[in-house]
C-alpha cells in the first residue's frame, strides 16, 4: 500500500504539472489558478491536521491563492511533504486511524491510507475541472490518463 500511495502521488504530480503548463497558456487563468492552489492547500491542511491534533491548524482549503509563478514550487513542497511523510512510515502505520479536527471543530478520525487516497482522488476531480476550463478557452488539453504512463506500443 505504501508504494501504491507514493506512486499515486507521483502520477498526480506528473499529470498536474502537465495541466499547469496548459494553464500558463490560458487567456484567463484565474479559475485554474484557484483550483490548483486549492490542491496545494488541501495537501498542506490534511498533513497539518494529522500532525497537530488535537489542535486545529487553522488553515483554509481555498486560501491563499498562489501567484502563477509560485504554483509549481508550492505544489512541489506540498507533494514532497506527503511523500516524505509516507516514506517514513511502516506499512502497518498506514492502516491506523489518525485523529483530526474537522470542518465543524469536532474531533474525527480516518485511516491514514484513506486520507492519502482522498488527496489523490481529490486531485483527479479538480484536474478534470481544469481540463474542462482549458477546453472551454479554446486549447486542447493534454492526454493525462493514468494508463498513458503504463502502456507501450507493440510492433
Amino acid at each position: 500500500m505504501k508504494q501504491y500511495l507514493i506512486e499515486t502521488f507521483r502520477f498526480n504530480d506528473h499529470a498536474n504539472k502537465m495541466v499547469l503548463a496548459k494553464i500558463k497558456e490560458l487567456p484567463d487563468q484565474k479559475e485554474c489558478i484557484r483550483f490548483f492552489s486549492h490542491l496545494i492547500n488541501s495537501q498542506i491542511k490534511w498533513l497539518k491536521r494529522i500532525q497537530v491534533f488535537p489542535n486545529d491548524p487553522g488553515l483554509d482549503w481555498w486560501e491563499p491563492v498562489y501567484p502563477l509563478e509560485e504554483l509549481e514550487n508550492c505544489w512541489n513542497k506540498s507533494l514532497e511533504a506527503w511523500i516524505s511523510f509516507l516514506s517514513s512510515l511502516s506499512e502497518e502505520h498506514l492502516f491506523k486511524e489518525k485523529k483530526f479536527t474537522g470542518f465543524d471543530g469536532g474531533h474525527w478520525s480516518a485511516v491514514l491510507k484513506d486520507i492519502a487516497l482522498q488527496l489523490n482522488y481529490h486531485s483527479i476531480h479538480h484536474r478534470a475541472q481544469m481540463q474542462t476550463i482549458i477546453r472551454q478557452q479554446g486549447l486542447q488539453p493534454d492526454f493525462i490518463d493514468y494508463i498513458r504512463t503504463k502502456y507501450k506500443k507493440l510492433n
